[in-house]
């Protein structure tokens, strides 16, 4: 390193740590770093993670959910959003492309219109619906979905099994969860939309459906660790969908609802306690209890 470039990376690091020091600098920010907000400083969150209701099949594991459209449900989405609504949201932050906010806004539009009707997804039925019934000016996407950076094989674990021949062992397991979560979906046929969130918002099914990751993260080997790879992009990505909320939240009054896909729960609710971005609101106080139909079978 020349005296010159080891020069300038020392005035940088100076003036950072001036900057860091300094509490007239942090305060001339809109919110100063995220770990110094006061808890007057942070906006209030509500992080409502859902199963897909359009049952798109994407996903490692899926739940398979019955039709949304039927007017039971549409009853009980109805009473879930007037439930919503009572945390008085000023944002409502969906699982949307942050990219392609301009056909999110023009979806909005033509609801609030009239010109649009409502698709199965947990983003129209929750998302779309809660903010016209507030009389929100838009709907906030917020997600971040694309490939990670680098090359295929570093993060490609199902190519690394195959050559190892340790394929089969992860499908057998992978069976294994996949059957529980079938007689999950089969027993939310018995119970209500909001019970359903109810589940997969408690702390317990949070930790129970993050756990398997540490799995993931394990394929590979002292040479290739493509399993801890392909995790550490679910956190990227992840942490991307947490910057794009509290680049959203530009007020410490704003109040978000965040309607997402319950897998990324766990993380953006640990994102958002420990960086002291949000004041988090318990999700089970805004779900309604209900029952168990002792009809159903």
């Amino acid at each position: 390193m020349s005296g010159e470039l080891a020069l300038k990376i020392f005035v940088a690091f100076a003036c950072l740590s001036a900057t860091l020091a300094a509490p007239a600098a942090v305060a001339a920010q809109p919110f100063g770093f995220l770990a110094e907000r006061k808890a007057e400083e942070r906006p209030a969150m509500l992080i409502v993670g859902t199963p897909h209701f359009g049952n798109p099949g994407a996903d490692i594991l899926n739940q398979k959910i019955e039709d949304v459209l039927a007017p039971r449900r549409q009853q009980e989405i109805e009473a879930l959003v007037e439930r919503l609504a009572a945390f008085r949201p000023t944002r409502v932050a969906v699982e949307w492309g942050i990219g392609g906010q301009d056909r999110l806004d023009k979806r909005y539009a033509d609801y609030r219109a009239g010109r649009y009707a409502l698709s199965r997804n947990e983003i129209d039925q929750i998302g779309l619906r809660l903010a016209a019934r507030l009389g929100l000016d838009r709907v906030d996407a917020v997600d971040w979905n694309e490939e990670p950076p680098g090359e295929e094989k570093d993060y490609n674990f199902f190519t690394y099994m195959e050559a190892h021949g340790t394929k089969g062992e992860f499908e057998a397991r992978r069976a294994v969860q996949q059957a529980a979560m079938d007689a999950e979906s089969a027993e939310m046929r018995c119970t209500s939309v909001s019970e359903w969130l109810r589940g997969l918002n408690s702390t317990a099914y949070r930790d129970e459906s993050h756990r398997p990751y540490y799995d993931y993260a394990m394929i590979g080997d002292s040479v290739a660790y493509p399993g801890a790879t392909w995790v550490g992009h679910w956190y990227a990505r992840n942490l991307r969908i947490f910057a794009n909320l509290v680049r959203m939240a530009a007020n410490p009054e704003d109040r978000i609802v965040v309607i997402y896909g319950a897998g990324h729960g766990f993380l953006l609710d640990q994102f958002a306690r420990e960086s002291g971005a949000f004041t988090l609101a318990d999700p089970l106080a805004y779900l309604p209890e209900g029952r168990r139909d002792p009809a159903c079978h």
